[in-house]
């Protein structure tokens, strides 16, 4: 890896780093290997990095920083096999599911990103002034370990796109997907320092990056609690924030309508990375007389979802990421049975035959108080909870649905389409699918209320890495 791309990844020495952090085999708890522990300091030449980039990747050319982004997609999808294989150690993502869940979603937005710049609108024209949409300089990205490869290309695409250079703290659980997006950087063109990228702690180099006096503006996608700890400290030299945080989202079903559907959706939607996805739909509410039988299709729905080692091509659920995140949700499997949920699914402890590892049982609880903690926080797990509203007050349903401190997704099922995208644009949401509606990674992505502020997406992500800039023109008399 060329040490004048200033990439920080595995690279010992490259910075100075000596401390490591081991990296664990979700499946089988053993070390597998090593992250360098980003410091302060690391962080502080990351950024001298970036700003030295800065002034010369703000002139370039809109169609130059495209063609650096298409080029770095097609390096991400060349190592898809070589990525297939490190996600299923570090991250316990099942390799059947590692091409559609993890590699292609990242490879779309940075095709997406690219071929949204020509039609940006850098410059206009209103009467006597000319509109800039300038770079907004130096970027600091922190992001999540549960989308490592989506996570960076959701930060690192539009600002490039925008004319940025960024410093991408990633997670030191993911590591080594992180190494092979370094490799694609190191062939896709882009001027030394203008992506850097160091592994580290969140409470050292995340805070460190958050709080930086030449990093003009931080996104930060994780939990909530730590994104109000990033944004108080960005706040002190005025930088722009982005924040995409937890969600609590909910499946609608409206009445008259088959619910069959609706909850093998639900399921598999929940079920994904194991249920280590923001925006899972970790929420089912249905009206009264369907919930018994929407408990029984959603237990019998996870015999789609098998759990083992995600190297075996049959399973399709695999470990928990870390045991600290294997005790959470524990913590939250419990908190349901103590809170009067019915068990339907699933429960505490280890699924048949997985004693090791970071494996939980995926989970299905009915009859769920909407107060109670399993449908109020997130849990980041394979746990859904079903609720129900009285038949015929769908307005019910969607107090429901809108009754939790967060606003990130949702989702709506109902018997006629129109109506149903009616009862959406009520959800408290950022985005809301609407009977199944595929996912559009042009669409703009983020939450309402707890679960943040910012959206990443196409043109509307490029929106939150540039300022504007005014150029009053005098008026030719006559």
């Amino acid at each position: 890896m060329p040490e004048a791309l200033h990439f920080i990844a595995n690279t010992r020495g490259l910075f100075g780093d000596a401390a490591e952090i081991p990296v664990i085999d979700p499946t089988t708890a053993t070390v597998v290997g090593h992250a360098a522990a980003g410091s302060a300091a690391t962080v502080d030449r990351a950024v001298a990095a970036a700003s030295s980039a800065q002034p010369g990747w703000a002139e370039s050319a809109p169609a130059e920083r495209a063609a650096a982004l298409t080029r770095l997609a097609d390096g991400l999808e060349a190592a898809s096999d070589r990525l297939t294989d490190v996600l299923a150690a570090e991250l316990g993502m099942p390799r059947a599911l590692c091409q559609a869940v993890q590699i292609d979603p990242a490879v779309e937005v940075l095709r997406d990103t690219a071929e949204a710049v020509p039609a940006y609108r850098f410059v206009e024209t209103l009467r006597n002034s000319t509109v800039y949409r300038v770079p907004v300089g130096v970027v600091g990205g922190i992001t999540p370990w549960n989308y490592p490869l989506l996570q960076v290309a959701c930060k690192l695409a539009p600002a490039v796109a925008a004319g940025c250079a960024i410093v991408l703290k990633v997670s030191e659980a993911t590591p080594f997907s992180i190494d092979v997006l370094c490799d694609a950087l190191a062939d896709c063109g882009l001027p030394p320092g203008v992506v850097n990228i160091l592994h580290g702690t969140g409470p050292v180099a995340g805070a460190a990056l958050a709080a930086h006096p030449r990093v003009r503006k931080v996104s930060f996608t994780g939990s909530t609690a730590v994104g109000k700890a990033v944004a108080a400290r960005a706040a002190e030299d005025i930088k722009r924030v982005s924040l995409e945080l937890g969600g609590k989202s909910a499946m609608l079903v409206l009445p008259d309508c088959d619910p069959a559907p609706a909850v093998d959706w639900t399921v598999d939607n929940v079920l994904v990375n194991s249920g280590q996805t923001c925006s899972a739909l970790t929420r089912l509410i249905v009206p009264h007389s369907q919930h018994d039988a929407v408990a029984e299709r959603a237990a019998a729905a996870l015999a789609r979802w098998p759990v083992g080692d995600p190297r075996d091509p049959a399973t399709r659920t695999g470990p928990l990421v870390t045991a600290r995140q294997q005790g959470r949700v524990a913590g939250y499997i419990e908190a349901g049975l103590a809170g009067g949920a019915r068990l339907v699914a699933g429960g505490p402890g280890s699924p048949a035959g997985l004693n090791h590892g970071c494996f939980v049982r995926p989970t299905v609880f009915a009859q769920v108080d909407p107060a109670t903690v399993i449908a109020q926080e997130e849990i980041f797990g394979p746990v859904l909870a079903i609720l129900s509203y009285p038949d015929g007050a769908p307005e019910a349903g969607l107090a429901i649905a809108n009754g939790t401190a967060y606003g990130l997704y949702g989702a709506v099922w109902g018997p006629d389409t129109a109506a149903a995208a009616r009862v959406a644009r009520r959800m408290q949401a950022g985005q809301v699918e609407v009977n199944g509606a595929p996912v559009n990674s042009l669409a703009p992505f983020g939450g309402l209320k707890q679960s943040g502020y910012g959206r990443e997406g196409g043109p509307f992500a490029i929106d939150d890495y540039v300022e504007l800039q005014a150029i009053q023109l005098p008026v030719e008399a006559g």
